[in-house]
């Protein structure tokens, strides 16, 4: 079987991925992870609702990606139900950060949150398999606003972690001053742009330290989920109208960079399945991002 983690995977997006996985092929078997066990037992049996063959494909896995304890204890127990068998792939989907959270808290769920499911689940993954980081266009968004040094922060092949940890650190400590963001050529400090430009990194970073998988990110695109739900009440207008695709739609790129042959590791897709750029947004359906 091939065995698949995916994190926040009680809705939204999450819940698509998890069940285009099922889909996918019969050798699949999904981790689905969630914070709030409830939800994840009802996410999980509605998808053994939909198809008799998934009943002994799924099993639900309680973790909070914000917390260490938690997930080194999810960790072991995936090691355990795995007996000596590996994992096939990681999908790092859990997310924040379109509301009123802090920054260091944003930060915390979406940047070090893959971090350090990464750190844990790495030991786990078979030779040869996938991380899928589900980030966003937030990010090159991001990019684009910042200073011309910033930005080779960003592109840097040779980031480290500790490099980005440290900017995490420098960011929060000027939380809520915007002229403070801009002075550094740090944009406005948009918590969520900078948490997936942050995970784009960390992405680089993860790809370069572990050559023997293929590690990339992806956006979903402009999805109707929970996490965009503001925009939706503050425009007055609804999800088609505003141009938004379903969860499903939403889990093309990921599924792609999942059983598909993407182009090596270490990049960032867009919700069309084409490589792009990590400076600034690209267009789906326009021609792919080349590296140059």
């Amino acid at each position: 079987m091939r065995r698949i983690l995916v994190t926040g995977a009680n809705k939204g997006i999450g819940a698509a991925i998890a069940e285009r996985i099922l889909e996918e092929a019969d050798d699949t078997f999904v981790f689905l992870g969630s914070r709030d066990a409830d939800r994840g037992n009802a996410a999980a049996e509605r998808l053994r609702q939909a198809a008799e063959d998934r009943t002994d494909r799924i099993q639900v896995v309680d973790i909070d990606v914000a917390s260490d304890a938690s997930v080194h204890e999810s960790a072991r127990k995936v090691g355990d139900l795995c007996e000596g068998e590996k994992l096939y792939a990681i999908v790092n989907n859990a997310g924040i950060g379109l509301g009123k959270e802090a920054l260091s808290t944003v930060l915390n769920v979406n940047t070090r949150g893959v971090e350090r499911v990464c750190r844990a689940f790495i030991p786990l993954l078979t030779d040869g398999g996938r991380i899928v980081n589900i980030t966003s266009a937030s990010g090159p968004n991001f990019v684009s606003t910042c200073s011309m040094e910033r930005q080779s922060f960003f592109k840097n092949s040779a980031v480290t972690w500790d490099e980005i940890d440290a900017l995490m650190e420098e960011c929060v400590a000027l939380e809520g001053d915007a002229k403070a963001f801009e002075t550094h050529g740090l944009g406005d400090g948009s918590p969520y742009g900078l948490s997936k430009a942050c995970t784009n990194a960390l992405t680089l970073h993860l790809a370069r330290e572990f050559p023997e998988f293929v590690v990339n990110a992806c956006t979903p695109g402009f999805i109707a989920t929970d996490l965009t739900r503001a925009f939706e009440i503050e425009s007055g207008r609804t999800p088609e109208e505003l141009g938004m695709k379903s969860p499903r739609e939403g889990a093309n790129t990921p599924i792609f960079l999942l059983f598909g042959r993407p182009e090596g590791s270490g990049h960032f897709y867009g919700s069309d399945a084409q490589r792009s750029p990590l400076d600034r947004y690209r267009e789906p359906g326009s021609p792919p991002y080349t590296g140059e």
